[in-house]
């Protein structure tokens, strides 16, 4: 974050000098020109003496942009940063200008956002464990741990940012507004390239309970290596941005000393990566479901679950846009709002997106018809399979049978009793069963009894 002393000036106070220097017998207190620094009275006697507009006329003087660029540039070269905002604020004071503040609206998204993640992820972990009762995978923790690292950012958006000036106009801030924001924004930076990595690390382990091949398997954890390493190198990198790391809220006011890496070049890189990392993401389970033993309609069904996930790189996307004046900002609290908004909608969505697999089993149970699966047809359709394999046993499906036969009075009697267990959709691992992962064409005893299993 880096503040110019490019000040773009309104007229308001140079039509109140120009009226000071016709005035007579007027004292010193009532001229409005004596509140500015000496550096600022300069730049606006020259700039009303070369100006067209008449002394009086304050309606040309606040626009006219050959006098506001003659100021600006003056001022730039004449006055610290800390006498240009105060020269602004005077200005932009008399002249009437509107007051812009966003800080309402971020605090709002921020909120809602926030609420909205923890409850899909609170949902997600009471139906696994207590309405299921199944055990929590490596997925679900890695979006615990995405929470947990949520919720300081979330709070330092409420109490942080926002009351030290996101959303509105830097030269309406005092001192330590000015400063605070810099230190609360630099947290939360370090935050966002932690949280991006885990959430995209619960994604890549749920991608491994539902893809079980080796093969499948040892490029999903090559991509893990990479993502946990992308993120720790990151958010060390913005740790460390600045030498002394103060140096990044103090450098604001131009009195301290201390040096940067071009901190565009690290949010543009973070960006790109992250979104060709969502792309391979994507890519990784939609070529898998290309061989998968599928009726097409439910591939259908499986590849909108995955890409749900591309929601979350236009976000990004719009996310990287918002990043082009990132770190040449003249106006830092009001130009980090869209950096600042998009980031927060980019983690909490990514947080949400990550549930929808479970979330959707949970509707599939509450309203099975309506979403196409119902216990009923399931013990239907494996009772239908036992009289096709009454010999086997099988220990994954859980079928058993035993058979009796013995002789009474001079006749037979044969009884076969069953002992039957299906696996519900318990998990996401369900959307996409065993014998579905066999590429097309392969047949197996396994593969011939659940072929026309259905999700």
């Amino acid at each position: 974050m880096r503040l110019s002393t490019g000040i773009a000036l309104l007229g308001g106070l140079w039509c109140a000098a120009a009226q000071a220097q016709h005035a007579t017998g007027s004292s010193a207190a009532a001229n409005p020109l004596a509140a500015l620094p000496l550096c600022a009275q300069n730049c606006l006697r020259a700039a009303i003496v070369k100006s067209p507009c008449a002394p009086t006329n304050q309606t040309c003087l606040c626009t006219n942009a050959p006098l506001q660029n003659s100021v600006e540039g003056c001022v730039m070269v004449s006055c610290s940063i800390k006498e240009a905002l105060f020269t602004k604020n005077l200005t932009a004071t008399n002249c009437h200008a509107p007051v812009r503040d966003k800080s309402g609206m971020y605090n709002t998204i921020s909120i809602t956002f926030g609420v909205l993640s923890g409850f899909f992820v609170l949902l997600r972990l009471v139906y696994k464990l207590f309405i299921l009762k199944t055990d929590v995978g490596m997925d679900d923790w890695a979006i615990l741990a995405t929470l947990m690292a949520g919720i300081p950012s979330t709070v330092i958006n409420s109490h942080g940012v926002v009351p030290n000036g996101l959303g509105k106009d830097v030269w309406t801030l005092g001192d330590d507004q000015i400063t605070n924001f810099g230190y609360w924004f630099y947290i939360l930076e370090i935050l966002y390239f932690f949280q991006i990595s885990l959430v995209k690390l619960s994604l890549l382990f749920f991608y491994m309970r539902i893809f079980p091949g080796r093969d499948i398997r040892r490029l999903l954890w090559a991509t893990v290596v990479f993502n946990c390493l992308f993120g720790l190198s990151f958010s060390i990198v913005a740790i460390f941005q600045c030498s002394p790391i103060p140096f990044y809220w103090e450098k604001w006011d131009g009195l301290h000393q201390g040096t940067c890496f071009n901190i565009n070049t690290m949010g543009w890189t973070n960006a790109a990566i992250s979104i060709a990392l969502d792309g391979w993401m994507l890519a990784i389970p939609l070529w898998q479901l290309r061989t998968l033993k599928l009726h097409w309609k439910k591939k259908i069904g499986v590849a909108a679950m995955f890409m749900v996930g591309t929601f979350v790189t236009v976000v990004s996307i719009l996310r990287l846009q918002s990043l082009v004046h990132f770190a040449e900002s003249r106006n830092p609290t009001w130009d980090q709002f869209d950096v600042a908004n998009w980031s927060t909608i980019e983690i909490n969505t990514g947080i949400i997106c990550a549930c929808m697999p479970s979330i959707r089993l949970l509707l599939v149970r509450l309203f099975p018809k309506a979403l196409g699966g119902s216990t009923r047809g399931k013990s239907q359709y494996y009772m239908s399979n036992m009289d096709k394999n009454r010999s086997r046993s099988n220990t994954k499906s859980g079928i058993k049978n035993t058979n009796q036969s013995q002789s009474q009075d001079g006749g037979i009697m044969y009884s076969k009793s069953y002992t039957v267990e299906y696996q519900k959709d318990h998990d996401e691992a369900s959307l996409v069963r065993m014998d579905d992962l066999s590429p097309k064409g392969a047949t197996s005893s396994k593969s011939s009894r659940f072929s026309n299993g259905s999700f």
